[in-house]
C-alpha cells in the first residue's frame, strides 16, 4: 500500500483480502471475549427490563419488572452466540473502520483524505450515540410500557428472550441509522444535492414525519415519552440545515 500507483488490480484485490481477514479476525476474538464474559453482558443488555436502570431512577418511575421466558431448546444459546457478535462488531468497529480507511486513503489526494476522516468519525460517533440513546432513553420507555401493557387483567404478559432480544437490536441499529442524518446531509450537501433553503421550506413536513417516527419507535399513551423521543431527531434536523448551510 506505500506504492499504490505501481500496485496491479490483481495486488489491490490481495490486500483487500488481508483487510477482511484482519477485520473478522479481530470481530471474531472481540465477540468471543463477550461470550465468555456472559453475566456481565446480560447483565447490561437485561438492566432496562426493571425499574433499577438507571433511567428509571432518574424519572422516578414506579417498581417494576418484567420476567422473560424461553420457549426453544436452543434458543437461549442462539441468543447468547447472536448478543456476543453483536457486541464484537461494537467493540471491534473502530478497527474495522481504520483498515477501510487505511486500504482506501492512498487512492485519496489530501483535501479529499481529510474530509474522509471527518466523515468516518463523524459517522461512526453518531451512530455510537444513537445507539446509546436508544439503550438508556427510547428502548427502557418503549420496554417498560409494551412489557406491562394489558387489555384486560385476564390477560398475564408471557414476553420471550427471543422478541426482547430482537426488538434491543433492530431498535438500537434503526437509531444508529437516524443518528446518521447530519453526516448525511452534510455529503449531500457538499455535493450540491441538498440546499439549506429546501430544508427549510420542507421543515413542518419534517416535524409531522419525526412525529410519526416517534410514535413507531415509542408505541406510547403520554406526551412526554413521544417528545423525549422526538426532541433529539428535530434537534438532528436543525443541526443537518446548519451543516448544509454552512458548505
Amino acid at each position: 500500500m506505500s506504492e499504490p500507483a505501481s500496485m496491479t488490480f490483481w495486488d489491490h484485490l490481495d490486500e483487500l483480502r488481508k483487510v477482511i481477514i484482519r477485520a473478522l479476525v479481530v470481530t471474531v476474538v472481540a465477540a468471543a471475549v463477550a461470550f465468555c464474559l456472559k453475566d456481565q453482558l446480560f447483565e447490561v443488555v437485561l438492566a432496562p427490563r426493571t425499574s433499577d436502570f438507571i433511567t428509571f431512577k432518574l424519572l422516578g418511575v414506579e417498581p417494576f419488572s418484567i420476567h422473560l421466558m424461553n420457549t426453544g431448546l436452543t434458543e437461549q444459546f442462539m441468543i447468547h452466540l447472536k448478543t456476543a457478535m453483536y457486541a464484537g462488531v461494537l467493540i471491534a468497529s473502530p478497527y474495522i473502520i481504520y483498515l477501510l480507511f487505511h486500504f482506501i486513503s492512498p487512492a485519496l489526494y489530501d483535501n479529499e483524505r481529510k474530509y474522509a476522516t471527518l466523515l468516518c468519525t463523524c459517522g461512526y460517533l453518531m451512530f455510537m450515540l444513537g445507539t446509546l440513546l436508544n439503550y438508556f432513553l427510547i428502548f427502557p420507555l418503549t420496554v417498560k410500557f409494551l412489557g406491562t401493557y394489558q387489555v384486560s387483567e385476564d390477560v398475564a404478559n408471557m414476553l420471550t428472550l427471543q422478541s426482547y432480544m430482537d426488538t434491543l437490536l433492530m431498535m438500537c441499529f434503526v437509531m444508529g441509522i437516524i443518528f446518521e442524518l447530519p453526516v448525511v446531509s452534510w455529503l449531500l450537501g457538499r455535493m450540491g444535492f441538498l440546499k439549506a433553503s429546501m430544508m427549510r421550506t420542507w421543515r413542518k413536513h419534517a416535524i409531522v414525519a419525526i412525529l410519526v417516527i416517534a410514535a413507531i419507535i415509542t408505541p406510547t399513551t403520554d406526551a412526554f415519552t413521544l417528545f423525549i423521543v422526538a426532541l433529539p431527531i428535530w434537534l438532528l434536523y436543525e443541526v443537518s440545515i446548519f451543516l448544509v448551510k454552512s458548505e
